[in-house]
């Protein structure tokens, strides 16, 4: 029996509503998601954008969705290797509110820049090129160049023990 092809497919019938809902509380269940994105996920299976938004607006009533702590968490595993140009950036593509994504604070940025730098390159610099390419490594990972500076500097100062003052 020929395989059909992909264009003569019907497109899937609309989730019912409970089916809908179903489908979200897994979605949620596995990891937070921003209201964008899980409207994303669920937009195909919707009968219509009104029972879409219905649904999200009664899971953001019952606080099952919220942007803020999708934002929280988000930030939070991000910071472990990237700045917070980055993790904003990350966050508005997800569809996070501007305003959410202003909140989250630059707190503690210095300490991970040099952590990071640290786990890739454990030695100090010793030439000009070798710190222009941490530099790079730094921009690349959304930090200030501020906040590179400091790092660099403080990567010297942090290879002595704190105890031998």
């Amino acid at each position: 029996m020929p395989r059909a092809s992909a264009d003569n497919r019907a497109p899937p019938a609309p989730d019912s509503p409970a089916a809908l809902k179903r489908r979200a509380l897994g979605l949620l269940a596995r990891r937070e998601h921003s209201r964008a994105e899980l409207a994303r996920k669920l937009g195909p299976h919707a009968a219509s954008t009104e029972a879409l938004e219905a649904l999200l607006d009664a899971f953001v009533e019952k606080r099952l969705l919220s942007d803020a702590r999708y934002a929280e968490e988000r930030a939070r595993v991000l910071a472990r290797k990237y700045g917070s140009a980055r993790i904003r950036q990350d966050l508005k593509a997800k569809g996070v509110a501007p305003e959410i994504v202003e909140r989250l604070s630059a707190e503690g940025e210095l300490a991970r820049a040099v952590a990071i730098v640290r786990r890739r390159y454990p030695a100090p610099a010793q030439t000009p090129e070798e710190r222009a390419r941490r530099i790079r490594f730094l921009q690349g990972r959304g930090f200030s160049y501020d906040t590179i500076r400091a790092a660099l500097r403080g990567d010297a100062d942090l290879d002595r023990d704190p105890d031998e003052s």
